[in-house]
């Protein structure tokens, strides 16, 4: 007879934990599983309708969902591969429709949002739970989407579809549970730390969040600027080859089912056409098929081009004109915002108690040039991110390349941007700081700047800490811990002393007239012996004097005063000590040990 130690758990137990994260992990499930089945239901809703508005339909309703669900998993970056065609060989379908993957991307973000914060008010669940209960639920459906459209006409290719779908998916979710949980930092954090040593400190340096959160917006600016100038850029376009476009869209669909589905085509594609309008405002450009380069500087399109609306918008084929030349003004723009950005977050006023400007402060120059590096790198990887989803190839041989590719507009980029953005930054950081009286290190935070009007000088503060003693007139008088110096104005909540490492003392303005020494001056003279008696009524210790019946009764003969009801711990005013004999004012009063 053998004994363990080692004891499974009681079947009730075992219960007791399914039954506790079951519902965690089934509402995650069932949350991916609508957003999956809602995507495929608007892609069938709208291939449906077209099917049964169109005159001359060539399949019946199961190609028409085949196709519905060929084009959901097209809208997830995977490729389809097309095999009816003239030749008898597939040709794959690789050009993703920008304005379709954010219909999956959204509806996961919010299933997985909703899954991890119910909006009843209870806790939230486990990060895990949820994000692990969506994905499954969604990649379930996927899955039988995929063996659905496998016998259709656009089949999905099993190596993109199997990276493409799960990578969205994971992506997405994760979104919406970070979203739910407050866009924490902590995973941002953990996620820098694993870089190494000297990239770290060389690009996000003593503060990752605050250098890289104004990289971050400076790179989002960047993007938008392109997206902007990439729009104007195609517009304009379009508008100079106007008819041309116009006969494709009337030539290319007699009925109204027919335009309308190509209407609905290029309003997919439209992200695609602006990504490829700033590839070209770049400068390397786009492919129309192999060895066909669409550029600034050259142009050679492809001889055969379908009669598509957005393809009349590429320009003719030759050298470069002024006209295309000028669309280099699109990253040269977006450059300049960029270091705009980073520049305005490396200086910043500081303002002081009453609400006026009390300086700047500011970053290094080289955290700044590392700030506006860092904001063209982000910038640079997310454009040549979406340049590569927007292009991919449409056929075999000569339409096997066709859109931009994407380390290409990367690394273009990359170097516009850093062209104008990192001698910006450095430009405008030190034209706000000309006013600075003393350099600001890496990581610091010091107030610099004028005096402000009528006249300060720049004391050091004292520490608290060492038992500062600051003299007031003949006194010496020791200041308690944290206290303000006299006649400072009070510390507003929240305030570092450790940040301010000057207090700024205002000037009496002068007074017009000759020049006078305060012995000349009556009213001088006066004003410091009441200072000093202030003073001197402030360091006496107000403690309980135990003195002999005989000396109370001779003190108070002295002073004029009457004995009768005297307390132990009064203390009376002394009077005034008579004035010097060389002068008409009252001389100081004696030190009081």
């Amino acid at each position: 007879m053998f004994q363990t130690t080692r004891h499974r758990p009681s079947l009730p137990r075992l219960r007791a934990r399914v039954r506790d994260r079951s519902p965690g992990l089934g509402a995650g499930f069932v949350g991916g599983a609508v957003a999956a089945g809602l995507g495929l239901g608007a892609f069938a809703v709208l291939v449906i309708a077209l099917w049964i508005s169109s005159p001359y339909p060539d399949s019946g309703p199961g190609g028409a969902l085949n196709a519905a669900a060929a084009l959901w998993l097209l809208a997830h970056g995977a490729e389809l591969v097309r095999t009816h065609t003239l030749t008898g060989a597939p040709t794959p379908v690789g050009v993703t429709p920008l304005l379709l993957l954010a219909l999956p991307a959204l509806l996961v973000h919010r299933a997985a949002r909703d899954a991890t914060d119910a909006g009843d008010g209870g806790p939230l669940l486990p990060p895990r739970t949820a994000w692990a209960g969506v994905v499954l639920g969604y990649l379930t459906v996927g899955a039988g989407a995929v063996a659905y459209a496998a016998d259709g006409a656009l089949r999905p290719s099993w190596a993109w579809t199997v990276v493409c779908v799960p990578l969205l998916v994971v992506v997405a979710a994760g979104t919406g549970v970070w979203t739910a949980y407050g866009c924490p930092r902590a995973p941002l954090d953990r996620a820098l730390r694993r870089l190494p040593g000297g990239v770290r400190r060389l690009l996000l340096g003593s503060g990752p969040r605050a250098r890289l959160g104004a990289a971050t917006r400076a790179a989002g600016a960047g993007v938008v600027v392109f997206v902007g100038g990439g729009a104007l850029v195609l517009g304009v376009s379009l508008v100079g080859h106007g008819e041309t476009a116009q006969g494709a869209f009337l030539t290319l669909a007699e009925g109204w089912s027919g335009r309308f589905a190509v209407l609905l085509l290029c309003l997919a594609l439209l992200p695609n056409a602006v990504l490829w309008a700033v590839a070209y405002s770049l400068g390397p450009g786009f492919l129309l098929g192999s060895g066909h380069v669409v550029g600034p500087l050259f142009s050679s399109p492809a001889p055969l081009l379908p009669p598509f609306p957005l393809l009349a918008a590429v320009p003719d084929a030759g050298p470069g004109t002024p006209l295309t030349w000028a669309s280099a003004a699109v990253p040269v723009a977006a450059g300049l915002t960029m270091g705009w950005f980073v520049a305005g977050a490396a200086v910043r006023e500081s303002r002081d108690a009453g609400g006026g400007r009390a300086g700047v402060r500011a970053w290094s120059w080289r955290r700044t040039v590392a700030g506006a590096g860092l904001a063209c790198l982000v910038c640079a990887a997310v454009l040549g991110a979406f340049a590569a989803l927007a292009g991919g190839p449409l056929g075999g041989a000569a339409l096997a390349r066709f859109g931009p590719v994407g380390w290409q507009v990367g690394g273009a980029a990359l170097l516009w941007t850093a062209t104008a953005a990192v001698p910006t930054a450095a430009v405008l950081r030190a034209w706000r700081c000309r006013g600075a009286r003393a350099p600001v290190g890496d990581g610091a935070r010091r107030t610099v700047g004028k005096p402000r009007t009528g006249g300060a000088t720049a004391v050091p503060k004292p520490s608290a800490a060492d038992g500062h003693v600051r003299r007031r007139g003949p006194f010496l008088r020791p200041r308690s811990a944290g206290s303000p110096p006299p006649g400072a104005a009070p510390v507003p909540q929240g305030h570092d002393a450790a940040l301010e490492p000057y207090d700024v003392l205002p000037l009496d303005p002068p007074t017009p007239g000759p020049a006078t020494s305060w012995q000349d001056d009556d009213s001088a003279r006066r004003a410091r012996w009441t200072a000093l008696k202030e003073a001197a009524k402030e360091t006496t210790e107000p403690e309980e004097v135990a003195a002999p019946e005989e000396a109370r009764a001779a003190d108070a003969r002295a002073d004029g005063t009457k004995t009768d009801g005297a307390k132990a711990d009064d203390i009376t005013e002394p009077a005034d000590p008579p004035p010097p004999p060389g002068g008409d004012g009252p001389a100081d009063p004696p030190v009081q040990q």
